[in-house]
């Protein structure tokens, strides 16, 4: 299979750092690897309402944002989430994206965690802090995520930053970003199957 990043940009600031990094490390892959950008910021999931218990809810049709969101998701062998560190964890605008796996999980016909089983889930994100274990939250968010859909997990590429274009005079983000997506992903496990 002909490898597919979408990479999905969960900052409310187009152009910041985290966004910056993942460029940047999107600049190694080759060129016959399709790359899809989609901000979040730009395509707004409304608040994601968990319909499982309710067993006489119809579910509301899918807006065009969540079958934009869906397809494209489907579609990726490789998922890179780059948010921006907010709170120790994924922004608000990622969360509500992972938070619409869960209806995907149950729509009917889609097969959604069959289908990225096996696929990779990767990372990107900026912190202010000079201290990397502060990312340990959003880190442990997207490797579980990945461990529950029996996805690969490549790991989060951490870069430092506080302004606009910070990230840029990271050296260390920097020359980790030229092989980040070039190393292979192992199959995401929970800490408890370690």
């Amino acid at each position: 299979m002909t490898r597919t990043f979408l990479f999905v940009l969960g900052s409310s600031r187009p152009g910041g750092n985290t966004e910056s990094l993942a460029r940047k490390a999107a600049e190694q892959l080759p060129a016959d690897v399709e790359q899809r950008w989609l901000s979040l910021a730009e395509h707004p999931l409304p608040d994601f309402v968990d319909l499982r218990r309710d067993g006489d809810h119809v579910r509301p049709p899918a807006s065009s944002t969540q079958a934009l969101l869906l397809d494209a998701t489907l579609a990726a062998t490789d998922i890179v989430i780059a948010s921006p560190l907010y709170w120790y964890s994924v922004s608000g605008l990622t969360k509500r994206y992972l938070d619409y796996w869960s209806g995907w999980l149950r729509t009917p016909g889609v097969d959604f965690k069959a289908t990225l089983a096996g696929r990779t889930l990767w990372g990107v994100t900026a912190l202010a802090h000079e201290e990397p274990e502060v990312a340990d939250p959003l880190i442990g968010t997207l490797n579980h995520s990945a461990a529950y859909m029996k996805m690969r997990f490549g790991g989060v590429l951490l870069g430092n930053g506080s302004r606009p274009g910070d990230v840029l005079n990271d050296t260390g983000a920097l020359t980790r970003a030229k092989t980040f997506f070039a190393q292979e992903a192992p199959l995401a496990r929970f800490p408890y199957e370690r």
